[in-house]
């Protein structure tokens, strides 16, 4: 069974398991600008590395969340004319803001369009976004890789 990435829940900080939350405060203590290894951090807040790297991905203080406008998708796109312009009158319908486009030579009747998007100015959600890209005739897979602010 595939994990979902797509679906978020708000959970109480009391209802989390300890190597989360020492997870949450190592990425604090590694995003405070001073040069830490991580594996000073994790030492500091007694977690394991590979609990670190478990959870790291994967959980964010609500703030982070809410402020977070840039995200990153990849796109796998069939080649044939005028894919890339659906895909962009597409993101453009959302209100979203293209930041950067890269896009890989086309093998095999396929290219890879890496997609950085401001999405602050969205009138929908971001699943919802990706839901619209994926059914796009000539869109083989989306995924989102990356966000931040």
């Amino acid at each position: 069974m595939k994990k979902r990435t797509d679906q978020f829940y708000l959970v109480r900080e009391d209802m989390l398991p300890d190597a989360m939350l020492k997870t949450a405060e190592a990425k604090k203590i590694l995003d405070s600008g001073k040069q830490y290894k991580i594996n000073e951090v994790v030492k500091q807040v007694d977690l394991s590395r590979s609990a670190f790297y478990k959870y790291k991905d994967g959980i964010f203080p609500f703030h982070t969340m809410v402020k977070e406008k840039i995200i990153t998708l990849s796109v796998h796109l069939e080649d044939q004319s005028g894919a890339l312009s659906k895909l962009l009158s597409t993101v453009a319908q959302t209100g979203a803001n293209v930041l950067t486009i890269n896009q890989t030579i086309p093998l095999q009747g396929r290219a890879t369009i890496t997609l950085t998007i401001e999405t602050a100015a969205m009138n929908s959600d971001v699943t919802v976004l990706l839901k619209k890209l994926g059914s796009l005739e000539p869109v083989v897979k989306v995924e989102l890789i990356g966000s931040g602010a």
